[in-house]
Order: structure tokens, then sequence, then C-alpha cells
């Protein structure tokens, strides 16, 4: 068996350093890199190409959903398996519509983890057996069915949506975009009257509904 790069997304750095030390253990498992948010992790699978990606959804700047999405578009070969401590369904159904091919649940067993490897890099999907129940049907009945809360945003839409709901001013999501002050301004303006929100608490409470941000 050929060698699996595996770059690894976690804005926490002693979770990385586990999940490091854990990968590294298991036979044709090399760590290639590792990201502390959803933007440098863009960056860095761009530059080493990797096969397989760990991350978490809870991330700043950019979440794991978000960047999972930009990836499988940028890189249609690369496995995504999230890790995160969120059992919610709905964070699994949007996870697996960005193009995730698993699931994974951080007080997960080590094994689980080699399982759960082993399955993606068969082509399978993996889901942790605490979400998986009633998970795959009903994701495979919505998954051609109405559009789900948020689908109809932009990814550029999100983005900003994350931002506001993770408390940065109008000056620092535009700076950190590299957009100017106006563009925001009208992304903001545009988001309101499109969700039918009146007030920032509104865009907050959207934007933990959609997993974007995490309380």
């Amino acid at each position: 068996m050929n060698t699996v790069r595996v770059l690894l997304a976690d804005d926490h750095t002693l979770v990385r350093a586990g999940l490091r030390k854990l990968l590294e253990s298991i036979p044709n498992i090399q760590v290639v890199g590792e990201a502390g948010d959803g933007l440098e992790l863009l960056v860095l699978a761009e530059q080493l190409q990797p096969h397989l990606v760990l991350m978490d959804i809870a991330m700043p700047g950019l979440n794991g959903l978000e960047a999972t999405a930009r990836l499988v578009k940028a890189q249609p070969g690369i496995r995504i398996l999230i890790l995160s401590m969120h059992q919610n369904e709905e964070y699994v159904r949007r996870a697996l519509r960005h193009g995730a091919v698993a699931y994974l649940l951080k007080d997960s067993a080590t094994m689980e983890l080699e399982l759960a490897l082993t399955a993606v890099l068969r082509g399978e999907t993996y889901l942790s057996p605490a979400v998986s129940k009633g998970v795959v049907n009903d994701y495979v009945q919505r998954l051609r069915g109405d559009d789900q809360p948020g689908e109809q945003l932009s990814p550029r839409q999100r983005e900003v949506l994350q931002l506001i709901a993770e408390g940065l001013s109008t000056k620092d999501i535009a700076r950190r975009l590299d957009l100017s002050v106006k563009t925001v301004e009208t992304h903001r303006t545009s988001l309101m009257k499109q969700l039918d929100l009146h007030e920032v608490a509104g865009l907050v409470r959207y934007a933990l509904k959609l997993g974007l941000v995490t309380l």
C-alpha cells in the first residue's frame, strides 16, 4: 500500500499533537502538515496536496464545513474526515452535503479512528455509531429534496456571516477577507434582507443554526 499523506486541521494545538502521534503509529500514514484554522488549511492543502484531511468543524475564520466544500471543489479527489464533538444530526448532514466522507466524534475510541481511516481509504463513507442511527436514511431522502437551511447563501455570504457571528467588526471582516468596508456592509445588508432578519443577534442565531459557529 502506498503512503497516505494526511493533513490535520484543528484550532487546538494539543489536539493536533495527539492526533499526529496516533496517526503516525498507523502503518502507511504520513502526517504532512497541520493547520489551526480553515483558511490556513486551504493554503496548506494547495501546497502539500494531501490524500486525506482530518478536520474539526469549529475553527475560527473559516469553519470546517465551509473549508470542506472549498477543498472538494478545488481538489475533487481529496478525502475529508470530520472530527467533531457535536453529535447533532444537522452537523452530520451538512458535513456529508459539503463533501466529507466520514464523521467521527472526538470522544471515540482510538480503534474507531483506524476503522474510519480504513473505510475511507476503501472509498466508503464512515459515521460514528453514535451519530449514524437514522442519519444515513434521512440523508439519502433529503439530499435531492428541498434546499437545506443556508443553501441559498453563497460561499462568500456564509463566510461573512460566520465572521459577523464571531463578533468581528465590519473593518476587521474587510481586512480579513481583503474586501472594502463598503462591500462587507453590502453583504451584511444583503444577508439581513435575504434572511428577513433585522439585527445582528438574528444573524448570530442563524449562524449557530447552520453550524457556522458554536457556543
